[in-house]
């Protein structure tokens, strides 16, 4: 599920040069490429269909597969807490997602990524980042997948109805409403009994506050470091944080259970920089209304890997976050909200 996501700034595609990811990954195919040889046969650029697809339509798609890889790490992650204790997931995805990061760092912005322009900055980062996947382990042992997902979109909600008081900002009648439906489509999810607490799921609307509260740090403080390098050290700073209690939960992981640490560690990888190049292609406000689909792929993988569905109560108020959802994201007034790690 989450750890590094998306962000919703004020990117617009001619950033894109900035992103060399992208530049390998998409203009040298489909720009750089005059032919495409197949056997001896030499096929005209003109003929290669990526070329036919828009950049905005590309980025759209990058993202959703972006956001189905997130969704499926998620899984990982949840089906790894039958077996080991939460703080110690957290801790093996954060080592690998960084040590992945690392070569990736390195090769954008060389040794300065070792020395981000204010370091306070990503370690508050990475501390919020690990108390949320923590706590956001916790929830998801007992809770359906899918309803985790979306108990967990409470965070723009939160962001806007905080904003007035930490930022300072405006906030439209349209957006506030926005957020009263997306409060109630998470209370249609959750439907806490008034004889007592659900626990599993406090510890995911925690890691909703914990997401709120970080994309408000970032606005608060402003973010001076390339994209990769503010991951690198939110996951440097959430490995060291966590470091501390495996002592407490150390275990040796068995075979099988290496291999999904390891998927894990790639799939979040992976979903965080195809994040960044969809921040190079198009303007955030292109490809937002998209970012929804995440719950979507997490009720389809819910029903494949967990063999469960979310009730038509629950349905409904899915339906209700991502439609106020993207109310809060389209209508003036309403907060932009930036880049942010996905737990």
């Amino acid at each position: 599920m989450c750890c590094s996501w998306f962000s919703f700034g004020q990117q617009t595609a001619k950033n894109k040069i900035a992103f060399p990811f992208y530049q390998t990954a998409a203009c040298v195919i489909i720009t750089d490429l005059k032919s495409i040889r197949i056997g001896n046969v030499s096929v005209p650029r003109t003929h290669h269909i990526l070329r036919r697809i828009p950049t905005e339509t590309a980025a759209i798609i990058i993202m959703v597969i972006a956001l189905g890889l997130a969704a499926l790490s998620g899984a990982l992650m949840k089906i790894l807490t039958e077996t080991m204790s939460p703080p110690l997931v957290s801790w093996f995805r954060f080592v690998g997602y960084a040590a992945l990061l690392v070569p990736l760092a390195l090769w954008r912005v060389g040794p300065a990524c070792f020395r981000p322009a204010r370091v306070l900055v990503p370690v508050a980062r990475g501390l919020m980042l690990a108390a949320g996947n923590v706590a956001f382990l916790y929830g998801v042992r007992h809770v359906d997948y899918a309803n985790a997902i979306s108990i967990l979109y409470i965070y723009p909600f939160i962001m806007v109805a905080l904003s007035v008081w930490v930022l300072d900002e405006h906030v439209s009648k349209s957006a506030w409403l926005g957020v009263a439906g997306g409060f109630l489509g998470v209370l249609l999810v959750v439907r806490p009994d008034l004889a007592g607490i659900d626990s599993d799921a406090m510890f995911i609307l925690f890691t909703g506050l914990m997401v709120a509260l970080q994309m408000l740090f970032n606005r608060k403080l402003g973010v001076l470091s390339d994209p990769v390098v503010v991951s690198l050290w939110g996951a440097l700073a959430a490995a060291t944080a966590l470091t501390i209690s495996v002592p407490f939960v150390w275990e040796v992981p068995s075979a099988s259970q290496m291999l999904l640490i390891g998927g894990l560690a790639v799939l979040t990888a992976l979903s965080q920089t195809l994040m960044i190049t969809v921040m190079s292609m198009a303007p955030a406000e292109k490809v937002a209304p998209f970012t929804y689909f995440e719950i979507i792929a997490a009720v389809i993988i819910g029903l494949l890997i967990f063999g469960t569905l979310p009730d038509m109560l629950a349905c409904f108020g899915i339906v209700l976050i991502i439609i106020s959802g993207m109310v809060v994201k389209r209508l003036p007034g309403a907060l932009k909200l930036r880049r942010r790690e996905k737990f």
